[in-house]
């Protein structure tokens, strides 16, 4: 088992903090990666060196992404087969905590199903304000951008599996956004998760976070941003081809289906490429994946087709004109159509129960050396 944490500019205190990690699991490696503090903090890496922990550094600062890739490549390449928990450092996570959630690690894979452990607090106590704001509306931002439920959206402490660390490794994104890509492409790539209740803890009015909610969830929402760009692409392109046509044959039912065609073309090629990344290469296995795709899309397609000619033509009988009744039958479709391609048409074909998100609901207690530390008193570090 790894901890990894990632810090920039450490606390004094980061030494006490490995010591725990030591004491609860003396089988534990530590991995820090120092992203650039500089040689005012040399001595502090010194002594969590001297305590056996592996340092890793950068000669200036990177980000938390950065950071993070290279305990990834250092874990794959020294120690292959073994298990990574991610550790903030901010301060926020307990030594306790820790070992919960490498101790969850262990569960799953003694139960033959390897899980993405996510360490989540419950939000409760003396919590400052912008952090329980921040979190609620990161909260309903990502299970409209996502598909599913995450109590917690911002927690660093993870369990990864080895089976999934050159998953989470090559997921894109730098700083914060890096992290939030990982959760976002969970169910798009069949990556199942659990959640492990840890402690809250908030150090200075937690003054040491860099999650921003308006900015960052803006970001958390961007493959939604990309469909909607997408589907109005599309919309336009439908919208000038019905009329065209329509104005033409006087039919509205045949140029119904023919802009439909010219225009779920396009928004399949963009959506593919662009809004779910589900298509790289061109080799005859990609190939497949997109015929693949393109047939799932064809079924949505009909059946919004279906759908927006009842609708179109329901409209249209009772008085409405042509381009309103468009527009109200497009927006009572998108998001049904975003959540059926994000699932069905683009997402990894999992069976359903290893795409379910559950809460630890087995309430093992973890071994019971682990040692308690609040980093309240004891920070870790922090890291942009």
């Amino acid at each position: 088992m790894i901890v990894l944490i990632p810090a920039y500019e450490p606390g004094s205190r980061l030494e006490p903090v490995v010591a725990g990690l030591f004491a609860a699991d003396p089988d534990v490696e530590v991995v820090v990666v120092d992203d650039g503090s500089g040689p005012a903090f040399a001595p502090i890496f010194a002594g969590v060196e001297a305590q056996g922990a592996t340092v890793l550094h950068h000669e200036a600062n990177r980000g938390k992404a950065a950071a993070l890739r290279t305990g990834f490549d250092h874990a794959m390449a020294a120690h292959p087969g073994d298990d990574v928990v991610t550790a903030d450092a901010d301060g926020q996570h307990t030594v306790h905590d820790i070992h919960r959630v490498s101790v969850a690690l262990r569960e799953d894979a003694t139960d033959g199903a390897p899980t993405l452990i996510l360490g989540c607090r419950a939000f409760t106590g003396r919590v400052p304000l912008r952090s329980r704001a921040g979190n609620a509306v990161a909260r309903g931002v990502f299970r409209l951008a996502a598909g599913w439920t995450l109590s917690d959206t911002q927690t660093g402490l993870r369990g990864i599996p080895s089976e999934r660390l050159a998953w989470v490794r090559d997921q894109p994104g730098e700083r914060f956004a890096y992290e939030q890509n990982v959760l976002l492409r969970c169910r798009r790539d069949g990556v199942a998760t659990r959640e492990v209740p840890i402690e809250t803890v908030y150090l200075d009015g937690n003054a040491s976070s860099h999650f921003r909610p308006i900015v960052d969830s803006l970001r958390i929402m961007l493959p939604l941003l990309l469909f909607a760009g997408s589907s109005l692409l599309a919309f336009a392109v439908d919208t000038v081809m019905l009329l065209v046509l329509h104005a033409l044959t006087g039919l509205l039912v045949p140029s119904i289906v023919a802009a439909r065609v010219v225009s779920a073309s396009v928004n399949f090629a963009v959506n593919r490429r662009v809004v779910f990344r589900a298509g790289s290469t061109g080799s005859p296995s990609e190939r497949g994946r997109m015929l693949r795709q393109a047939a799932r899309y064809a079924v949505l397609a009909v059946a919004l087709l279906a759908s927006n000619i009842v609708w179109l033509d329901a409209l249209t009988r009772y008085g409405v004109p042509l381009v309103l009744a468009k527009v109200a039958t497009e927006a009572v479709l998108f998001v049904t159509s975003y959540g059926v391609q994000r699932t069905f048409v683009f997402g990894a074909q999992q069976p359903r129960a290893e795409l379910v998100s559950r809460p630890d609901a087995r309430h093992r207690n973890p071994i019971a050396t682990a040692a308690r530390m609040d980093h309240s008193e004891h920070p870790i570090g922090r890291n942009p």
